[in-house]
């Protein structure tokens, strides 16, 4: 396949996840909440996650506003995320973080993302790096954060 149909292509998944995002509605009973906003463009996600009672991510949705890459990464983030362990996610955030940045990381890692992989290329445009780690950073902090309100410090730097 050729790169720029193969770019279409990422443009297009992009776009529909954009414009029919997944998991989009609040959670009333969510274990764990938090809002984070992108001062820089204005991006909001308001992230809902429900863990079980085995730390596994039973639902998840988001709310807010936001341009066309924080949008798709999150509705991208929480198909990815679901049903997977606090851990896995938390790994997750990180390789995601990494890529965008342009670490390199196990393609196995890369696969675990699913549709955010085709993120990576946001690196060539970094005023957009916050847009798509946006929901993975807020992922990870509400994820740290303990029922007090306090964030695990042995993990607190994970995805930044």
């Amino acid at each position: 396949m050729g790169l720029e149909r193969l770019n279409s292509l990422y443009r297009e998944v992009i776009l529909d996840h954009s414009d029919h995002p997944h998991h989009k509605h609040a959670l009333p009973d969510a274990t764990h909440k938090i809002t984070l906003k992108n001062p820089t463009c204005g991006d909001v996600i308001n992230l809902d996650i429900d863990l079980d009672d085995h730390d596994k991510i039973k639902d998840i949705g988001f709310t807010g506003d936001g341009c066309t890459i924080s949008q798709s990464s999150a509705s991208m983030m929480t198909d990815a995320v679901m049903g997977k362990s606090k851990e896995q996610a938390l790994h997750m955030a990180k390789t995601f973080s990494d890529m965008v940045m342009g670490k390199k990381h196990p393609q196995a890692d890369l696969d675990e993302l699913q549709d955010a992989a085709i993120l990576s290329n946001v690196m060539t445009f970094p005023a957009r790096i916050k847009c798509a780690t946006l929901s993975w950073w807020a992922l990870q902090r509400a994820l740290l954060k303990q029922p007090d309100g306090s964030v695990d410090s042995d993990d607190s730097d994970k995805g930044e």
